[in-house]
């Protein structure tokens, strides 16, 4: 099995000092929608496709937060990193806990930047929004924001990225010669 990707959003609530959401992303199930989100994390599409700098726009208490229109702010905007909108992947997994990363969507086959947390099991979602991922570090966080459209604090993503591999373990055998030897010390 693939390793899953994992990107991460730093949030700050009305104003105080960020603090980091890290998402396991479903990559090896869901590559196109997990790429998507991956490369908006990144911001490596280009300055103007990041979620950088755009807020949650919705909060909803025991249901959801919702963010990622980059291009309007409210809601009505946004767009995939490859621009405009994508289709629907075939997707299983239930809207069934806290902490499960969805896309948001304005109907079938219309994915674009926007996504949202649940705060609560959500099944009545099921089938019309595809679960991609899930929070994997700061929960906790998703307890410090207010309903409310806009939410009553302001909730902005300062800064986003994707987590970095964990580098190769290093071996204690010393490393193998690239070049074979002229002489043989035997025969």
């Amino acid at each position: 099995m693939s390793q899953r990707a994992r990107a991460w959003l730093d949030v700050a609530i009305g104003g105080r000092p960020a603090q980091r959401i890290t998402f396991e992303l479903y990559s090896d199930v869901l590559p196109r929608t997990c790429e998507n989100f991956r490369a908006l994390c990144a911001g490596d599409r280009g300055a103007r496709l990041t979620y950088a700098g755009s807020t949650f726009h919705r909060v909803i208490r025991n249901f959801m937060i919702q963010g990622g229109d980059f291009t309007r702010g409210d809601g009505t905007g946004g767009e995939c990193w490859q621009g405009g909108k994508f289709a629907d992947e075939a997707c299983k997994m239930r809207h069934d806990r806290r902490g499960l990363l969805s896309m948001a969507n304005s109907g079938p086959n219309t994915n674009g930047s926007q996504f949202f947390i649940l705060l609560a099991a959500a099944r009545h979602l099921d089938g019309k929004h595809v679960v991609f991922g899930e929070v994997v570090e700061g929960l906790e966080l998703l307890n410090a924001f207010e309903a409310g459209t806009p939410p009553a604090k302001p909730v902005k993503i300062t800064a986003c990225g994707v987590a970095e591999a964990a580098a190769p373990a290093k071996s204690s055998y010393p490393p193998m010669p690239t070049k074979a030897p002229s002489k043989l010390p035997f025969g």
